[in-house]
């Protein structure tokens, strides 16, 4: 760990940069970087880059072939629009351990804007918290990141192994974007992913799996209804079925290794439904975009089959859908869950920095969301650590983060950066 003249260098780098590093945060936040639109930020970003004297790859998922056998499949997004930036910061003096620092700056839909108590794109501190969508998911951690090294630059330090700081894009709904960099070849010693963890090490997420489910029904006038069929009624019957499936998931999870320790980690969602063409006819057609979670440890094509003999043990109950059974379609997530074991040389390193600038040990989570780390650790072998700051309402209204734990964990990150890599007089 750093001695306290470092330690004490360090946070005095983060403290004289803290408002410039608020303001780059709110920066952030005022992009709309939901999907397809991440453009502008990731350009913004790359300059903001550039402007350190980092080296700067800026490419589109487009000019991958995305033959890896963990990309996600793709429906309804043009990925010559999806940009990925990378910066290499060389070791002036190497000899030290490399690290990637990782963080995606897409966002999910704000939803109803007339919900939000401050409008969502609107970075407003109020008691210290900072409002906004994505300031805690996670546009925080790309902030910290990226803080952290300005700070060890302004105490004077040069980390002794290469770093690259990486911002993606497609973490909300394919991961495809983290797993570009790697396809591309980009490697480190370690990697460390600021997600808003609430100052908390993640020892391990659930899989998590996206589908669309398609329907199709006998449009009547709504007076005779009863010789036809209702796709969007049809629909609440693969639903229920799928929701039963997810509750027998859960009772296997209580003997799982590592989950038993949660209740109820697999989730099943409907998170968007469309169907119909007119309020007097019975629907001809409809569509689920569904999300169902899976255990660590569980084959994706086992999960998948499972969820299509579940739908189509639903279709079978259903008059016409018997005969003309629903479609499952797998776009977006196919991702695997994860377990990191523990006492790794790269976490050891970020829990004692942690414990320097916190005063404790840094807690360890299991999460019921899945995170990037996924593709480090389980595909390419990369030690590595899924931890941030403190906050409140990803995904949902009034989203916002803890600007003191932002603070902090800034400084923890840079208290890592320093030990894990070595560092150098600047």
């Amino acid at each position: 760990m750093p001695d306290a003249a470092t330690l004490a260098k360090l946070e005095a780098a983060v403290a004289k940069n803290w408002e410039k590093q608020v303001a780059f945060l709110a920066d952030l936040v005022r992009f709309p970087s939901v999907r397809g639109k991440e453009g502008p930020c990731q350009d913004w970003i790359a300059r903001q880059f550039a402007a350190r004297g980092w080296d700067v790859d800026r490419y589109t998922l487009s000019e991958l072939d995305g033959t890896h056998p963990k990309w996600s499949p793709v429906m309804d997004t043009d990925y010559s629009q999806a940009v990925q930036v990378v910066a290499t910061v060389r070791a002036q003096q190497p000899g030290g351990r490399s690290l990637i620092l990782q963080g995606h700056v897409d966002v999910v839909p704000e939803g109803p804007v007339e919900m939000w108590q401050v409008p969502a794109y609107d970075p407003a501190i109020r008691d210290g918290w900072m409002n906004g969508r994505g300031a805690n998911d996670m546009k925080s951690g790309v902030a910290a990141m990226i803080f952290a090294m300005d700070a060890v630059r302004d105490a004077g330090l040069t980390p002794r192994g290469d770093i690259y700081v990486q911002t993606v894009t497609e973490e909300e709904c394919t991961g495809n974007g983290a797993l570009s960099t790697l396809c591309r070849g980009y490697r480190a010693d370690a990697c460390l992913i600021p997600e808003p963890t609430g100052e908390a090490i993640t020892r391990g997420h659930v899989g998590v799996m996206w589908f669309r489910l398609k329907l199709r029904g006998v449009p009547v006038h709504v007076m005779e209804a009863q010789k036809g069929t209702n796709a969007i009624l049809s629909a609440f019957r693969i639903i229920e079925e799928l929701q039963a499936l997810t509750a027998r998931i859960n009772e296997r999870a209580r003997s799982h290794p590592v989950f038993k320790a949660v209740e109820n980690p697999v989730k099943f969602n409907p998170g968007k439904i469309r169907g119909g063409d007119w309020a007097s006819s019975t629907p001809a057609w409809c569509e689920v975009d569904c999300r169902i979670g899976l255990l660590p440890g569980t084959p994706l094509a086992e999960a998948r089959a499972e969820v299509e003999a579940a739908v189509a043990a639903a279709a079978k109950s259903d008059a016409f859908l018997a005969n003309s059974p629903p479609e499952v379609i797998w776009n977006g997530f196919q991702a695997d869950g994860l377990y990191i074991e523990p006492d790794s040389e790269a976490e050891r390193v970020l829990a004692a920095a942690h414990t320097q600038v916190f005063g404790a040990p840094p807690r360890v989570r299991l999460s019921t969301g899945v995170n990037d780390t996924r593709f480090y650790y389980n595909d390419f072998g990369i030690p590595s650590i899924c931890y941030g700051a403190a906050g409140f309402g990803s995904h949902a209204f009034d989203e916002r983060v803890d600007l003191e734990s932002v603070k902090r964990t800034t400084l923890s990150i840079a208290a890592f950066i320093t030990d894990w890599c070595g560092a150098a007089p600047g």
